[in-house]
């Protein structure tokens, strides 16, 4: 979450926002989850949460695993990534390309 807020000025001048970072972990861990951050972060989510969102749920350790998902203006899912763990997570860098890849198409 941290490499998003690092880019948040990249984002921005793509038009792009993140909107809501999620995480199981409670308000507890908040100063880990993202106290310095600009944009909000859910905690205590649970799986209904999570589905409602399309994140995938991991049964065996109850947390949600790592997803993301870049939305266009009319709300559609211009891109979705998941991962069964941390390897495989959309980097920051390559969601801005990303961005203005699809941002170049228009």
């Amino acid at each position: 979450m941290a490499g998003y807020e690092a880019l948040k000025d990249e984002l921005a001048a793509t038009d792009a926002k993140v909107v809501l970072a999620g995480s199981v972990d409670g308000e507890d861990k908040y100063p880990e989850l993202g106290a310095d951050l600009t944009f909000p972060v859910a905690v205590n989510m649970t799986r209904e949460q999570g589905d409602s969102v399309g994140s995938w749920w991991e049964d065996r350790r109850s947390i949600i695993q790592p997803s993301e998902f870049i939305i266009r203006k009319d709300d559609s899912v211009a891109s979705s990534t998941y991962s069964s763990g941390p390897i495989g997570r959309m980097e920051p860098e390559d969601a801005v390309k990303l961005i203005k890849l699809y941002a170049s198409r228009e």
